[in-house]
């Protein structure tokens, strides 16, 4: 949106509140040539004894598009008129807009012509900034449907997985291991390592981080860290069955259980 000439009405835009008057406020709208102005009656409701009182030069403040008059170069806008949901929302969508331009740039430089890159990752994707979020999870698998050369793909991807902080979320399950067989104990390290992966044709994704450790005979703790719950809760019953697999092949039993039970201590 940078450069742009004019906002669109009822469109709500970032800016910085660079002069009070005593009719109102003038913003510096972010990604627009012209300033805005909130009249005093729209800085907000009730009465209004003093504007500084609600704002201050400087400060970056939300604000809705009333009308635009081009033919007298002005810009009215309402502080008012946007709640607390608008306001944390729209802020939250112009810092990730500033923090894909930052990864824009350390990805291709600041000559770097990024238009086509960019309808690339719309095309696929809602934001510029999911489609980072996408890559640094899940490397150049999430930009195969999108048309890009493959020095831009791996420029994103790694530019993506050195800069973006991926939420993830942990879910745990546990899974009591018991095998009769003389060499029982051997028998249950088999299973454990099977529930990690090891050995085994199951690829854990790159982006989960899955761990199994001893809580009390017979019972182990399965840990897994993923970027979503859909992901975490897959991969721990993959884990699970793993170990239950390998355990019964051996003459052993397993069964697999969310809760602790603590009277197995």
């Amino acid at each position: 949106m940078a450069g742009n000439e004019w906002p669109e009405p009822d469109e709500l835009v970032v800016g910085t509140v660079d002069e009070i008057a005593d009719f109102g406020v003038f913003v510096d709208m972010e990604g627009y040539e012209h300033r805005g102005l909130v009249h005093i009656s729209e800085v907000a409701s009730g009465w209004i004894k003093n504007v500084r009182d609600h704002v201050s030069v400087g400060r970056t403040v939300v604000a809705k598009v009333l009308e635009v008059d081009e033919s007298a170069q002005q810009v009215d806008l309402s502080l008012k008129d946007v709640n607390e949901h608008q306001r944390k929302e729209t802020i939250q969508r112009w810092k990730n807009q500033q923090k894909v331009d930052k990864w824009m740039e350390l990805a291709f430089g600041e000559d770097h012509d990024r238009e086509d890159v960019e309808e690339a990752l719309l095309e696929a994707y809602d934001s510029l900034y999911a489609a980072f979020e996408e890559a640094a999870v899940h490397g150049m698998e999430a930009l195969e449907d999108c048309d890009l050369a493959d020095e831009d793909a791996q420029a994103i991807v790694q530019t993506a997985r050195e800069n973006v902080s991926v939420p993830y979320v942990n879910v745990t399950g546990y899974v009591d291991i018991r095998s009769p067989a003389p060499a029982g104990v051997d028998d249950v390290k088999e299973a454990l390592r099977a529930a990690e992966g090891d050995g085994d044709d199951h690829d854990i994704p790159e982006e989960v981080e899955l761990s199994v450790s001893y809580v009390g005979a017979p019972e182990y703790r399965i840990e897994v860290q993923a970027p979503d719950y859909k992901a975490a809760e897959a991969e721990l019953e993959a884990a699970a069955a793993r170990a239950k697999e390998a355990i019964e092949a051996l003459s052993g039993t397993a069964e697999y259980h969310r809760e602790r039970r603590e009277d197995d201590e």
